[in-house]
């Protein structure tokens, strides 16, 4: 056996240990290194990361990204200083800080990576690890795939919940209401006193969604 062969025979080390939690909770990343034995000539990757701290944050702790931004109102930009807010989902930088002022007037980008455990955007669980968007399942694991189904349960197949029809007449304040009859979210400007909508649902022990 030559030099080069038994370079390539000796291969990895072992998997080192996990790394402390990048965050308590909101769901974090940890990582895990291994060295290559032959010179850096190894196949593969020399890092691993996993989620961890999954549990919810208490809710005054308030949106981990906002938090980002908010640290460099202390910070002079351009010889001012301003109250950072984040600034809406960006698909071409998921994973940069970018932070807007109160009114808008300034959107900037604060740093190119937001810190590891921030979500990509709001409405899904794929978070950002050394810069890059991962996906993440509703069981909150990299790469699982796990996906809610109608009725909400995390891979399930949409048997636990039932079909119901019928006809709705609910009476909303106009601060209650909007316009696309967004029922779910009823927090937008005033448009209607009172909706009357023929309706399907899917009720479950935890989730019900209305199709109107």
């Amino acid at each position: 056996m030559t030099r080069s062969d038994e370079d390539r025979y000796i291969g990895w080390d072992a998997w080192g240990p996990w790394s402390e939690c990048s965050r308590t909770c909101g769901g974090g990343a940890s990582y895990s290194l291994r060295r290559c034995l032959n010179g850096g000539s190894c196949d593969g990757i020399n890092i691993r990361y996993r989620t961890c701290s999954n549990m919810d944050c208490p809710a005054e702790s308030g949106d981990f990204r906002a938090q980002q931004c908010s640290a460099h109102n202390d910070i002079k930009y351009q010889g001012v200083t301003y109250e950072w807010f984040p600034s809406p989902y960006d698909p071409s930088a998921p994973c940069a800080l970018r932070c807007q002022t109160k009114g808008r007037s300034l959107t900037v980008e604060l740093a190119p990576k937001v810190l590891d455990g921030t979500r990509c955007r709001a409405d899904a669980f794929d978070m950002c690890i050394s810069g890059v968007c991962q996906e993440v399942g509703c069981d909150r694991q990299l790469a699982s795939g796990a996906r809610e189904d109608n009725c909400g349960v995390c891979g399930g197949d949409g048997s636990t919940c039932r079909l119901v029809r019928g006809q709705a007449l609910l009476h909303l304040t106009p601060e209650q209401c909007r316009c696309n009859l967004d029922l779910l979210l009823l927090s937008y400007p005033r448009c209607c006193s009172l909706i009357s909508s023929t309706f399907q649902s899917r009720r479950s022990s935890s989730r019900m969604s209305l199709d109107i």
